[in-house]
């Protein structure tokens, strides 16, 4: 039996189960997405229809303008094809000291969609890359045939505008299957040399992320009956360097209604932040949401969190 996660941060240290400071708000901007990838926690497709409208994203901005030092996070589904992107882009330009758009690059050689990569430039974005592996069999098994064909179409014209010199670019990869993943810094070294060798990629960092139980993972691990073996893999490699540095400590997740959460895994497990009332919290709630001391939302799936060098949204922890 696998213990309770929270109970074994609380061990290690009381302030572990508590909100630290507000430092990242991640915006969710729906689950409408051009691909369909096996392992996605919000199971975001073509046919996603929870897409966030203008009125929380002018209501997010306002936060910032209020909250300056605050890192703007903007992920989906493919965040891109809201139709109110650029809203939310824009409007928060001067206000984040920085704004990191969460894209799959394949998204970038749609037709239609030319404009995003000199968009990406013009407002200075942080693009944080979707490649879960520098193979294309790997990729295209994952994300959908010819993925990874586009993804390195995409990164040439990042590349060619001046991602990975002057213009932050960063990779994300994620494990194919039901494993923690390997050492950071041996993969970004990996990814460095055969993406720079076969494609003449360039690139800033890579993150590894630990895939959540939850989602389209998820149902593939029930399916194949690996689920509780998973999550004990997870609890057995449970790092206590990574758990002060969790990012719920210092993120807080927005979701298209503008409901707020820990993270997105608990977006995706419909886990929001509540009040005293037991009421859920929403953007304009967002100060008490995010006042330091307060009790964070946790759950089995977050060993996902700790499990190795600790994952995060923006990579290893420990």
């Amino acid at each position: 039996m696998v213990a309770a996660f929270k109970e074994r941060l609380r061990e290690l240290a009381p302030e572990y189960v508590t909100f630290e400071g507000l430092q990242t708000l991640q915006v969710n901007l729906g689950d409408l997405c051009n691909l369909s990838c096996t392992h996605c926690h919000v199971k975001a497709s073509p046919a996603g229809s929870r897409i966030m409208g203008p009125e929380v994203m002018e209501k997010i901005v306002a936060f910032l303008a209020r909250r300056p030092g605050v890192t703007l996070d903007i992920t989906g589904g493919c965040p891109e094809m809201n139709s109110h992107f650029r809203l939310l882009v824009e409007g928060s330009r001067g206000h984040s000291p920085r704004r990191m758009v969460r894209s799959n690059l394949a998204i970038l050689t749609e037709p239609g969609m030319e404009w995003l990569p000199a968009f990406f430039r013009d407002q200075e974005l942080v693009v944080v890359a979707s490649l879960p592996c520098y193979l294309e069999e790997n990729v295209d098994r994952q994300r959908g045939q010819g993925v990874f064909g586009r993804s390195i179409e995409a990164l040439r014209l990042l590349n060619g505008l001046g991602y990975g010199d002057t213009l932050e670019l960063n990779l994300v990869y994620n494990p194919g299957g039901p494993f923690v993943p390997g050492s950071q810094r041996e993969l970004e070294d990996a990814y460095r040399t055969q993406l720079t060798e076969r494609y003449g990629i360039r690139f800033d960092h890579l993150y590894t992320i630990a895939n959540a139980p939850v989602g389209r993972f998820r149902e593939q691990l029930e399916a194949a009956g690996t689920y509780e073996r998973y999550l004990a893999t997870l609890a057995t490699r449970f790092n206590p360097d990574a758990a002060p540095a969790i990012m719920c400590r210092t993120l807080i997740s927005v979701d298209w209604q503008g409901v707020l959460y820990n993270c997105d895994f608990n977006q995706a497990l419909g886990l929001p932040i509540t009040g005293n009332d037991g009421n859920r919290l929403t953007i304009d709630e967002l100060d008490e949401a995010a006042a330091p001391g307060t009790g964070l939302f946790l759950g089995q799936h977050c060993y996902c969190c700790t499990a190795g060098e600790g994952s995060s949204c923006t990579g290893a922890l420990a």
